[in-house]
């Protein structure tokens, strides 16, 4: 269930804040070779099956950039703001990666808002996602994202 606030000002007052948890969602080989072709990282660990089963993780695994690349997902699962007009990536912030991702894996986003501050463009938000990992004590993904919202 997203939160929904009416005005970026109003994540002014949520700072330090959980946002939510997401849905559950499956990694699948389709994604993985999508993602190889969109970006060109075609390393065998990500798109040879039978060679990464002889390799280090028994599997395919998806790329750490893919799963960054969930975290609009994440947040529009879990913070919607009615009254933006704009929604723009910033950049990221300590971003690491705790455990590989096989393929068939299940992923979810833990959203905390971390921090919140205006400027003259809008309100810029800093959130921490956390990439839980279904069946692993290890995130898949830590990050934060900074967007700014208008």
């Amino acid at each position: 269930m997203a939160i929904h606030v009416h005005s970026p000002e109003d994540l002014l007052t949520l700072a330090g804040k959980p946002m939510g948890t997401t849905r559950w969602q499956e990694v699948d080989q389709r994604q993985v070779d999508a993602f190889a072709d969109a970006t060109g990282d075609r390393q065998w660990i990500h798109i040879d099956r039978e060679r990464a089963e002889a390799g280090p993780f028994g599997a395919t695994i998806a790329h750490g950039f893919l799963t960054v690349s969930l975290i609009p997902t994440f947040l529009n699962e879990t913070v919607i703001v009615e009254k933006s007009t704009t929604m723009v990536n910033y950049g990221l912030n300590k971003v690491r990666f705790p455990a590989p991702v096989p393929v068939g894996s299940a992923l979810r986003g833990r959203v905390d808002l971390i921090g919140a501050r205006q400027r003259t463009t809008g309100v810029e938000a800093t959130f921490k996602i956390t990439t839980e990992l279904h069946g692993s004590q290890r995130p898949a993904c830590v990050a934060e994202a900074v967007i700014v919202y208008s």
